[in-house]
């Protein structure tokens, strides 16, 4: 009742949407980079919760089935083929005992895809998250990333009494529309909202920050982004308290580069903020690569609120649609 690794792939780890609550502990909260392509996997694999998927980077794993499940794919294409046969994102999927998933060349677009089962993988939560903190070695699978030769179990496999072709079919007439508010998000410039030290920076800092381009550095990583482009200094340089940290907080060290804190940030940091990347557009990067250049542009509070209730009402009215799907599961 498991999913054998034959091949771990470059980076592949089991993500939630994080660890909350623990951060004044010192517990980081990690979680999936596009939260986005989480949640989408997981509800069209006809899961209404938030189990832990699969994240893969760039080369994707290989995987044996060793028991019959449902599954889906999202966030970049990574070239899936179920025993040699192309498979396509965004749909509900089956796997009969012994077929093969493989992942090919590294995608056109994207760098992250995401793998969720039925029922999700049977990991042991740790503080209420099955998240894998890769730092410190805990969550997740044995708090790691995959391992040739891993065994990863199903909490809720197929009947193996079932037709598989015959659910395959119903799946597959089984149309699925994704709500606008839901496409993968394409955007010449990524939005942000002033940071809390966002006027103590200099004139020529913020008016570069909005206008300039920047260029991901090859030393980022689910911690962090670091920035290549102009450099940023307040108008005045001060000492400051740490203060916790955020997915998407823009800081700025004395050296004057950049660095966005991602999925796996530290929970504090002392360094100036000069911006907060908008919720919404952290898909935008969590599929950008090292090397890619970034572009960024101001939004208003009251839009970037908009945007996060248009999203949330779009995943509500998906799960609604889906309620086929879990019943064809059931």
């Amino acid at each position: 009742m498991s999913l054998t690794v034959i091949k771990p792939g470059m980076l592949s780890s089991f993500q939630d949407r994080g660890r909350e609550g623990y951060q004044h502990q010192g517990i980081p909260a990690a979680g999936a980079m596009d939260e986005r392509a989480h949640r989408l996997a997981n509800a069209l694999a006809g899961n209404a919760g938030d189990p832990a998927t699969l994240e893969m980077t760039l080369t994707g794993p290989t995987l044996r089935f060793d028991a019959p499940a449902c599954f889906a794919l999202a966030g970049a294409d990574l070239g899936a083929t179920l025993n040699g046969r192309e498979l396509p994102v965004h749909r509900p999927l089956v796997a009969q005992a012994g077929d093969t998933l493989a992942f090919g060349a590294r995608p056109a677009v994207g760098v992250r895809g995401y793998l969720a089962v039925h029922g999700g993988f049977a990991l042991e939560p740790v503080m209420g998250s099955e998240s894998t903190y890769l730092r410190s070695g805990f969550g997740g699978f044995h708090g790691r990333a995959l391992a040739r030769g891993d065994q990863l179990p199903l909490r809720k496999p197929l009947d193996g009494g079932r037709d598989m072709d015959a659910l395959q079919d119903a799946l597959w007439q089984l149309r699925v529309y994704l709500p606008s508010a839901l496409g993968a998000p394409r955007r010449s410039a990524v939005r942000f909202l002033p940071g809390m030290h966002w006027h103590e920076f200099s004139q020529a800092s913020r008016r570069a920050f909005a206008e300039a381009e920047f260029r991901i550095s090859p030393q980022s990583d689910r911690m962090g982004y670091r920035l290549l482009g102009p450099a940023l200094s307040m108008s005045e340089p001060r000492q400051m308290l740490s203060e916790a940290a955020c997915f998407g907080t823009v800081q700025v060290p004395s050296g004057g580069e950049a660095i966005i804190l991602m999925a796996d940030r530290q929970t504090t940091g002392g360094y100036p903020k000069i911006a907060q990347i908008a919720t919404v557009d952290l898909p935008i990067l969590a599929q950008a690569a090292p090397g890619q250049t970034l572009r960024f542009q101001p939004i208003e509070l009251e839009a970037a609120q908009r945007l996060d209730g248009e999203r949330e009402r779009a995943f509500a009215q998906l799960q609604d649609t889906l309620a086929p799907l879990r019943a064809l599961l059931a």
